[in-house]
Protein backbone atom coordinates (compact mmCIF):
# COMPACT_ATOMS: atom_id res chain seq x y z
CA UNK A 1 0.00 0.00 0.00
CA UNK A 2 2.46 2.21 0.72
CA UNK A 3 4.46 1.80 -2.65
CA UNK A 4 1.03 2.24 -4.16
CA UNK A 5 0.68 5.40 -2.68
CA UNK A 6 3.40 6.84 -4.06
CA UNK A 7 2.24 6.06 -7.63
CA UNK A 8 -0.18 9.46 -8.81
CA UNK A 9 -3.43 7.49 -9.99
CA UNK A 10 -2.84 4.45 -7.39
CA UNK A 11 -4.62 4.63 -3.97
CA UNK A 12 -3.41 2.01 -0.81
CA UNK A 13 -7.32 1.18 -0.84
CA UNK A 14 -6.96 -0.02 -4.19
CA UNK A 15 -4.31 -2.62 -3.19
CA UNK A 16 -6.19 -3.54 0.06
CA UNK A 17 -8.60 -4.56 -2.01
CA UNK A 18 -7.07 -6.47 -4.09
CA UNK A 19 -5.35 -8.11 -1.27
CA UNK A 20 -8.74 -9.09 1.21
CA UNK A 21 -8.07 -6.55 3.73
CA UNK A 22 -10.25 -3.48 2.51
CA UNK A 23 -13.17 -4.46 4.84
CA UNK A 24 -11.31 -5.36 7.80
CA UNK A 25 -8.90 -1.95 7.10
CA UNK A 26 -12.46 0.04 7.22
CA UNK A 27 -13.52 -1.41 10.37
CA UNK A 28 -10.62 -1.29 12.46
CA UNK A 29 -10.45 2.59 11.22
CA UNK A 30 -14.33 3.05 12.39
CA UNK A 31 -13.78 1.97 15.91
CA UNK A 32 -12.05 4.95 16.67
CA UNK A 33 -15.23 5.38 18.46
CA UNK A 34 -17.02 6.08 22.09
CA UNK A 35 -16.49 2.25 22.97
CA UNK A 36 -13.05 2.94 22.16
CA UNK A 37 -12.72 6.08 24.06
CA UNK A 38 -14.18 4.41 27.46
CA UNK A 39 -11.71 1.39 26.94
CA UNK A 40 -9.14 3.59 27.41
CA UNK A 41 -10.55 5.91 30.17
CA UNK A 42 -10.54 3.04 32.27
CA UNK A 43 -7.41 1.58 31.59
CA UNK A 44 -8.63 -1.87 29.77
CA UNK A 45 -5.87 -1.81 27.19
CA UNK A 46 -6.43 -5.53 26.37
CA UNK A 47 -9.91 -5.01 25.48
CA UNK A 48 -9.14 -1.17 23.56
CA UNK A 49 -6.41 -3.07 21.49
CA UNK A 50 -9.40 -5.75 20.47
CA UNK A 51 -11.96 -3.56 19.43
CA UNK A 52 -9.46 -1.12 17.26
CA UNK A 53 -8.10 -4.25 16.01
CA UNK A 54 -4.86 -2.50 17.33
CA UNK A 55 -1.97 -5.14 15.77
CA UNK A 56 -3.74 -5.44 12.61
CA UNK A 57 -3.39 -1.35 12.15
CA UNK A 58 -0.32 -0.98 13.89
CA UNK A 59 1.39 -3.87 11.67
CA UNK A 60 0.05 -2.21 8.38
CA UNK A 61 0.65 1.22 8.65
CA UNK A 62 4.39 0.40 9.94
CA UNK A 63 4.46 -1.68 6.41
CA UNK A 64 3.25 1.33 4.56
CA UNK A 65 5.80 3.74 6.14
CA UNK A 66 8.15 1.61 4.91
CA UNK A 67 6.89 0.88 1.36
CA UNK A 68 7.15 4.86 1.21
CA UNK A 69 10.25 5.61 2.82
CA UNK A 70 12.16 2.19 0.53
CA UNK A 71 10.73 2.99 -2.31
CA UNK A 72 10.21 6.24 -2.97
CA UNK A 73 13.69 7.13 -4.55
CA UNK A 74 12.37 4.04 -7.05
CA UNK A 75 9.28 5.41 -8.14
CA UNK A 76 10.88 8.80 -8.52
CA UNK A 77 13.41 7.73 -10.15
CA UNK A 78 10.75 5.29 -12.56
CA UNK A 79 8.20 8.35 -13.25
CA UNK A 80 10.83 10.89 -14.28
CA UNK A 81 13.27 8.44 -16.34
CA UNK A 82 10.30 5.53 -17.28
CA UNK A 83 7.10 6.83 -16.92
CA UNK A 84 5.71 5.17 -20.10
CA UNK A 85 7.01 1.63 -19.27
CA UNK A 86 5.89 2.27 -15.22
CA UNK A 87 3.02 2.99 -16.36
CA UNK A 88 2.17 0.20 -18.07
CA UNK A 89 3.02 -2.04 -15.62
CA UNK A 90 0.63 -0.48 -13.46
CA UNK A 91 -2.36 -0.40 -16.10
CA UNK A 92 -2.08 -3.60 -16.48
CA UNK A 93 -1.77 -4.33 -12.55
CA UNK A 94 -5.58 -2.51 -11.89
CA UNK A 95 -6.77 -4.03 -15.20
CA UNK A 96 -6.36 -7.41 -13.77
CA UNK A 97 -7.07 -5.73 -10.25
CA UNK A 98 -10.51 -4.54 -11.39
CA UNK A 99 -11.77 -7.94 -13.03
CA UNK A 100 -11.03 -9.87 -9.82
CA UNK A 101 -12.91 -7.50 -7.99
CA UNK A 102 -15.52 -7.67 -10.40
CA UNK A 103 -15.55 -11.24 -9.65
CA UNK A 104 -16.36 -10.88 -5.87
CA UNK A 105 -19.48 -9.38 -7.25
CA UNK A 106 -21.50 -12.86 -6.51
CA UNK A 107 -24.66 -11.18 -7.88
CA UNK A 108 -25.16 -8.54 -10.66
CA UNK A 109 -28.22 -6.72 -10.82
CA UNK A 110 -29.31 -3.72 -12.52
CA UNK A 111 -28.56 -1.73 -9.58
CA UNK A 112 -24.94 -2.98 -9.65
CA UNK A 113 -24.49 -2.60 -13.11
CA UNK A 114 -25.01 1.48 -12.45
CA UNK A 115 -23.33 1.66 -9.59
CA UNK A 116 -20.32 0.31 -11.98
CA UNK A 117 -20.91 2.75 -13.95
CA UNK A 118 -20.83 5.82 -12.45
CA UNK A 119 -18.01 4.83 -10.49
CA UNK A 120 -16.30 4.37 -13.36
CA UNK A 121 -17.49 7.59 -15.11
CA UNK A 122 -17.11 9.87 -11.42
CA UNK A 123 -13.58 8.51 -11.06
CA UNK A 124 -12.89 9.33 -14.85
CA UNK A 125 -13.96 12.68 -15.11
CA UNK A 126 -12.26 13.69 -11.59
CA UNK A 127 -8.90 12.70 -12.98
CA UNK A 128 -9.34 14.80 -15.96
CA UNK A 129 -9.53 18.04 -14.00
CA UNK A 130 -7.54 20.96 -13.74
CA UNK A 131 -5.84 21.85 -10.71
CA UNK A 132 -7.56 24.81 -9.05
CA UNK A 133 -6.54 27.99 -7.61
CA UNK A 134 -7.47 27.52 -3.92
CA UNK A 135 -8.65 30.17 -1.34
CA UNK A 136 -6.75 30.64 1.17
CA UNK A 137 -7.46 30.36 4.95
CA UNK A 138 -7.28 27.23 7.74
CA UNK A 139 -10.77 26.06 7.31
CA UNK A 140 -9.50 25.12 3.98
CA UNK A 141 -6.38 23.25 4.56
CA UNK A 142 -9.32 21.48 6.84
CA UNK A 143 -11.08 20.64 4.26
CA UNK A 144 -8.32 19.19 2.45
CA UNK A 145 -7.60 17.04 4.59
CA UNK A 146 -11.08 15.51 4.58
CA UNK A 147 -11.28 14.76 1.58
CA UNK A 148 -7.84 13.77 0.46
CA UNK A 149 -8.15 11.16 2.93
CA UNK A 150 -11.50 10.12 1.83
CA UNK A 151 -10.22 9.46 -1.06
CA UNK A 152 -6.71 7.90 0.24
CA UNK A 153 -8.99 5.45 1.63
CA UNK A 154 -11.14 4.85 -2.09
CA UNK A 155 -9.68 2.29 -4.24
CA UNK A 156 -9.06 4.23 -7.91
CA UNK A 157 -8.57 7.66 -6.48
CA UNK A 158 -5.57 9.36 -5.09
CA UNK A 159 -5.48 11.17 -2.30
CA UNK A 160 -2.25 12.94 -3.30
CA UNK A 161 -3.59 13.66 -6.45
CA UNK A 162 -6.97 15.07 -4.55
CA UNK A 163 -4.61 17.79 -3.38
CA UNK A 164 -2.66 18.62 -6.61
CA UNK A 165 -6.61 19.33 -7.84
CA UNK A 166 -7.72 21.38 -4.98
CA UNK A 167 -4.05 23.29 -5.83
CA UNK A 168 -2.79 22.30 -1.73
CA UNK A 169 -0.07 20.20 -2.30
CA UNK A 170 2.63 22.37 -3.01
CA UNK A 171 1.36 24.65 0.25
CA UNK A 172 1.35 21.11 2.59
CA UNK A 173 4.44 19.42 1.20
CA UNK A 174 6.59 22.54 1.79
CA UNK A 175 5.56 23.16 5.02
CA UNK A 176 6.11 19.51 6.18
CA UNK A 177 9.67 19.76 4.26
CA UNK A 178 10.12 23.36 6.60
CA UNK A 179 9.35 21.29 9.62
CA UNK A 180 11.40 18.36 8.74
CA UNK A 181 14.40 20.43 8.30
CA UNK A 182 13.55 22.09 11.62
CA UNK A 183 12.33 25.67 9.90
CA UNK A 184 9.20 25.57 12.32
CA UNK A 185 7.03 28.50 11.64
CA UNK A 186 3.30 29.32 12.35
CA UNK A 187 2.06 28.95 8.69
CA UNK A 188 3.47 25.55 8.44
CA UNK A 189 3.07 24.37 11.77
CA UNK A 190 -0.44 25.54 11.30
CA UNK A 191 -0.93 24.21 7.56
CA UNK A 192 -0.36 20.56 9.00
CA UNK A 193 -2.25 21.00 12.03
CA UNK A 194 -5.39 21.99 10.04
CA UNK A 195 -4.42 19.31 7.58
CA UNK A 196 -4.04 16.96 10.02
CA UNK A 197 -7.53 17.24 12.12
CA UNK A 198 -9.11 17.43 9.09
CA UNK A 199 -7.50 13.94 7.91
CA UNK A 200 -8.27 12.47 11.05
CA UNK A 201 -11.92 13.48 11.04
CA UNK A 202 -12.30 12.59 7.72
CA UNK A 203 -10.38 8.46 7.67
CA UNK A 204 -13.00 7.95 10.96
CA UNK A 205 -16.40 9.18 9.73
CA UNK A 206 -16.22 8.13 6.19
CA UNK A 207 -14.99 4.47 6.97
CA UNK A 208 -17.81 4.45 9.30
CA UNK A 209 -19.99 5.34 6.27
CA UNK A 210 -18.12 2.86 4.26
CA UNK A 211 -18.66 0.10 6.95
CA UNK A 212 -22.20 0.84 7.27
CA UNK A 213 -22.58 0.77 3.14
CA UNK A 214 -20.04 -2.84 2.93
CA UNK A 215 -22.67 -4.30 5.95
CA UNK A 216 -26.20 -3.22 4.28
CA UNK A 217 -24.77 -2.84 0.40
CA UNK A 218 -22.33 -4.90 0.12
CA UNK A 219 -22.59 -6.21 -3.34
CA UNK A 220 -23.29 -2.43 -4.92
CA UNK A 221 -20.72 -0.94 -2.79
CA UNK A 222 -18.35 -3.40 -4.12
CA UNK A 223 -19.57 -2.74 -7.84
CA UNK A 224 -19.02 1.51 -7.27
CA UNK A 225 -15.60 0.66 -6.08
CA UNK A 226 -14.82 -1.21 -8.77
CA UNK A 227 -16.17 1.32 -10.99
CA UNK A 228 -13.62 3.79 -9.49
CA UNK A 229 -10.64 1.21 -10.51
CA UNK A 230 -11.97 1.13 -13.86
CA UNK A 231 -12.43 4.82 -14.14
CA UNK A 232 -8.42 5.25 -12.32
CA UNK A 233 -7.49 3.94 -15.91
CA UNK A 234 -7.18 7.34 -17.52
CA UNK A 235 -4.31 8.37 -15.17
CA UNK A 236 -2.36 5.04 -15.60
CA UNK A 237 -2.76 5.31 -19.73
CA UNK A 238 1.01 4.57 -20.55
CA UNK A 239 0.83 6.80 -23.99
CA UNK A 240 0.97 10.42 -23.33
CA UNK A 241 2.42 13.92 -23.96
CA UNK A 242 3.76 16.30 -21.57
CA UNK A 243 1.88 19.45 -21.81
CA UNK A 244 3.69 21.57 -18.93
CA UNK A 245 7.26 20.47 -20.07
CA UNK A 246 8.71 23.87 -17.97
CA UNK A 247 7.26 22.26 -14.55
CA UNK A 248 9.78 20.09 -13.08
CA UNK A 249 8.22 18.48 -9.84
CA UNK A 250 6.29 15.27 -11.70
CA UNK A 251 2.88 15.36 -9.33
CA UNK A 252 2.21 19.24 -10.84
CA UNK A 253 3.25 17.87 -14.33
CA UNK A 254 0.01 17.67 -16.54
CA UNK A 255 -0.21 15.08 -19.41
CA UNK A 256 -1.56 14.55 -22.30
CA UNK A 257 -2.95 10.90 -23.42
CA UNK A 258 -2.81 10.23 -27.43
CA UNK A 259 -2.77 7.24 -29.31
CA UNK A 260 0.09 5.11 -29.15
CA UNK A 261 2.41 4.87 -31.84
CA UNK A 262 2.79 1.08 -33.48
CA UNK A 263 5.39 1.79 -35.56
CA UNK A 264 7.69 2.48 -32.45
CA UNK A 265 9.01 -0.38 -30.77
CA UNK A 266 8.63 1.35 -27.27
CA UNK A 267 4.92 0.76 -28.21
CA UNK A 268 4.93 -2.81 -27.95
CA UNK A 269 7.26 -3.22 -25.16
CA UNK A 270 4.91 -1.11 -23.21
CA UNK A 271 2.15 -3.87 -24.59
CA UNK A 272 4.14 -7.03 -23.36
CA UNK A 273 4.71 -5.07 -20.06
CA UNK A 274 1.28 -4.47 -19.66
CA UNK A 275 -0.06 -8.02 -20.72
CA UNK A 276 2.99 -9.76 -18.15
CA UNK A 277 1.67 -7.33 -15.31
CA UNK A 278 -1.83 -8.71 -15.44
CA UNK A 279 -0.76 -12.15 -16.34
CA UNK A 280 1.12 -11.83 -13.38
CA UNK A 281 -1.78 -10.74 -11.14
CA UNK A 282 -3.90 -13.37 -12.17
CA UNK A 283 -1.00 -15.61 -11.07
CA UNK A 284 -1.30 -14.53 -7.81
CA UNK A 285 -4.78 -14.57 -7.58
CA UNK A 286 -4.73 -18.62 -8.60
CA UNK A 287 -1.81 -18.79 -6.07
CA UNK A 288 -3.46 -17.53 -3.29
CA UNK A 289 -6.50 -19.56 -4.41
CA UNK A 290 -4.64 -22.74 -3.96
CA UNK A 291 -3.19 -22.10 -0.79
CA UNK A 292 -6.62 -21.03 1.14
CA UNK A 293 -7.77 -24.74 -0.88
CA UNK A 294 -4.88 -26.53 0.85
CA UNK A 295 -5.01 -24.85 4.51
CA UNK A 296 -8.97 -25.46 4.26
CA UNK A 297 -7.94 -29.05 3.81
CA UNK A 298 -5.20 -29.47 6.18
CA UNK A 299 -7.75 -27.85 8.95
CA UNK A 300 -10.55 -30.35 8.42
CA UNK A 301 -8.19 -32.86 8.45
CA UNK A 302 -7.14 -32.12 11.94
CA UNK A 303 -10.57 -31.92 12.72
CA UNK A 304 -11.55 -35.09 11.65
CA UNK A 305 -8.12 -36.23 13.54
CA UNK A 306 -9.46 -35.00 16.39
Amino acid sequence: MGGADIIPGVSGGTVALILGIYERLVTAISHFDLTLFDHVRHRRWSEAADHNDCRFQVTLFTGIALGVASLAGLMHYLLEHELQYTYSVFFGLILASSILVGKLITKWSAVSIIGLIAGCAFAFWLIGQLPQTPPSGVWYIFLCGVIAICAMILPGISGAFILVLMGKYSDLTGSLREVLHGNITAEAVTNIAGFGVGAFIGIVSFSKFLKWLLSHYHQITMALLCGFMIGSLRKLWPFTQDMTPDIVKFKLKTFQPIMPDFSDSSTWISIVLAIAATAFVFFLDWVTVKLSKINADNETENIVKS
